[in-house]
């Protein structure tokens, strides 16, 4: 019998080592195959003109004509696209010198063809003469080094649920290809290979190329997403062009005013309350007229202060009040400037739909003109600066003053009276007693009576526009349900000036309404929109669709879309820019803001 070989120490610890690394190389083999199975479909299947990979559809179309000329910007159609699809460009350069030699040989034989036609007495063929043309320019320019030569390939891979949306999102495609005099076609019996073309290996198995110069290269460009991100700024939401984030500082535009148009439970209020939440975040001071009391929430959540309109609270404004500025211009100009402001208010107040009163004549008009400034000299109130620190009178000395004058100043008192001693009196008949010292101030009008909301939306925003101009801070002035005030000239006038001079004084204006059709019929309404650099519109009724498809010069798609988007999307517009916007919150934010009984 044979000896069994006794191991050395050596030996033993090389097997044992051996062994070790077998079994770790098993285990990274196993760890391996489980990884492949996790990350892959769990079938593929191939037919001749789609594929299907695990539950999904897929067709790869090719490109293999073009136009004479392409455009900057061609592909964007299919690039900004609501679906899913993947693009695959090739680009092979060619060297010059093999160009010159083809060109060359094909300059030639286009001549000859040319020749050959005069000879035989036929008439001339513009596409010929075309190609010549173009050939020779291309010489020339390859000649100098203008230009470069390349090959071109491009793949589309569509991917769906069904063959049905396969189907209707390929004739979405070729249609948008076929009004560019673009040809394409599906890869058939070559799936696979088209499958492979669009991964990111970049594999070109279709090999179906198209020779382009630089300048027609250079058109393909795909990054033409439009996009809105910017180094500074708040998040407004998700780009569903790209997925990117919507970044924005308002006040980097021309003017910060917004304009929000949304249908009821569209998400406007949210929106508006979530940007001045973050708003806050970077140092913004917020105000708010709130018809409906929506932000009271918000406003004690940040630690503001709520203001409380109505005929039994204690808080007081006097529309008398003039601003406390320190600018000489703004200065000189002041009481003339609060004496236009009170003319729109006591319009507003005896005369018009808001009164139920016929307007002011013109001697009514000059009698009250006359009133208001004695009003203000016998409080020693003159155009001189220095006497502007005087208490400002109240709406009881107009009173009084319209009582004791000739003309149809009595008149005027007696329809002035409700709001001195009578139905309405205190509220805005005495001296201020509000401060808005606080970075978030809500202003609460729900409980006032219809026929004076109106008149409470006017002077606070004069009252508003007052300490914005006496102290010049970053600040956004929020006027929910504006279609109250754009009923009437004067206060439409008076949001229009606010809208037109905001900037100087470093205030972004936000106009939401969702009373579009009649906010945009109105000459003031449509100014307002004219001078507001960003715009959101959210869901609308079918009847606004075409009201702001005229204004803001909405394609088809974006009519059908602005009909249809659900709660929280909508068409963000910002200067020359537009996307197609999903507002997002995180939960502390929406359990902030949200006006959803269901999430409170």
């Amino acid at each position: 019998m044979a000896k069994k070989k006794k191991l050395t120490a050596v030996e033993i610890a090389a097997q044992a080592e051996a062994m070790e690394m077998a079994e770790i190389q098993k285990a990274f083999e196993q760890g391996t195959n489980t990884l492949r199975d996790l990350i892959s479909p769990s079938a593929i299947e191939i037919h001749s003109d789609y594929f299907r990979l695990g539950t999904k559809y897929g067709r790869t179309i090719y490109v293999y004509g073009y136009p004479r000329s392409l455009y900057t910007g061609w592909i964007s159609p299919i690039i900004n696209i609501d679906e899913v699809i993947d693009v695959s460009m090739y680009i092979y350069p060619v060297e010059s010198a093999v160009v010159m030699k083809n060109l060359r040989t094909k300059v030639t034989q286009l001549e000859a063809s040319m020749n050959l036609n005069v000879e035989k007495g036929k008439v001339r063929d513009p596409e010929l003469e075309a190609a010549i043309n173009d050939a020779e320019e291309l010489r020339d320019q390859l000649q100098v080094g203008a230009e470069r030569f390349f090959r071109f390939g491009l793949y589309v891979t569509i991917w769906a649920d069904s063959l049905d949306e396969l189907k209707f999102v390929q004739q979405k495609i070729e249609t948008i290809f076929g009004q560019q005099m673009i040809f394409s076609k599906v890869a058939n019996s070559q799936q696979e290979q088209g499958l492979n073309s669009i991964m990111p290996q970049c594999t070109d198995q279709l090999q179906i190329r198209r020779n382009m110069n630089t300048g027609a290269i250079s058109t393909s460009f795909p990054f033409t997403s439009a996009d809105l991100t910017q180094d500074k700024g708040i998040l407004y939401g998700i780009n569903m062009h790209n997925n990117g984030l919507v970044i924005f500082d308002r006040f980097s535009l021309e003017n910060a005013n917004m304009v929000v148009f949304a249908k009821s439970g569209a998400g406007k209020s949210f929106t508006v309350k979530l940007e001045a939440l973050r708003s806050m975040m970077v140092g913004a001071e917020i105000i708010i007229i709130d018809p409906e009391n929506e932000y009271q929430k918000l406003c004690d959540a940040v630690g503001g202060s709520y203001v409380r309109l109505s005929l039994n609270s204690d808080v007081r404004i006097n529309p008398f009040d003039l601003p406390k500025v320190i600018d000489s211009e703004d200065a000189n100009d002041a009481l003339r400037a609060n004496l236009v402001t009170l003319h729109g208010l006591f319009r507003l107040m005896l005369g018009g739909a808001a009164s139920g009163q016929a307007a002011l004549s013109p001697n009514e008009e000059a009698d009250l003109d006359q009133a208001l400034i004695d009003t203000y000299a016998r409080a020693g109130i003159t155009s001189d600066p220095l006497t502007h620190q005087s208490t400002p009178p109240t709406i009881l000395n107009l009173y009084d003053t319209l009582l004791h004058m000739e003309g149809s100043g009595p008149q005027l008192a007696q329809r002035l009276r409700k709001y001195t001693t009578g139905t309405f009196a205190g509220i805005f008949s005495q001296q201020s007693n509000v401060d808005i010292n606080n970075q978030m101030v809500v202003f609460n009008i729900r409980d006032l009576e219809d026929e004076l909301r109106p008149v409470a939306m006017y002077i606070v925003l004069s009252h508003i526009w007052n300490i914005v101009r006496a102290n010049q801070k970053k600040r956004l002035l929020i006027v929910d349900e504006a279609w109250q005030l754009m009923q009437f000239e004067d206060s439409a006038n008076f949001l229009f000036s606010l809208a037109k001079r905001a900037r100087k004084y470093y205030l972004g204006l936000t106009t939401i309404t969702q009373d579009v059709e009649d906010f945009m019929g109105m000459k003031m309404g449509r100014a307002i929109v004219a001078n507001s650099s960003m715009q959101l519109l959210l869901k609308q009724s079918a009847s606004a669709v075409d009201v702001l498809a005229d204004v803001f010069k909405l394609t088809e798609e974006e009519k059908r879309r602005l009909a249809n988007f659900p709660v929280g999307q909508g068409l963000f517009f910002a200067g020359q820019n537009h996307v197609h916007i999903q507002v997002i919150a995180s939960e502390t934010e929406e359990s902030l803001i949200t006006t959803n009984p269901n999430q409170k």
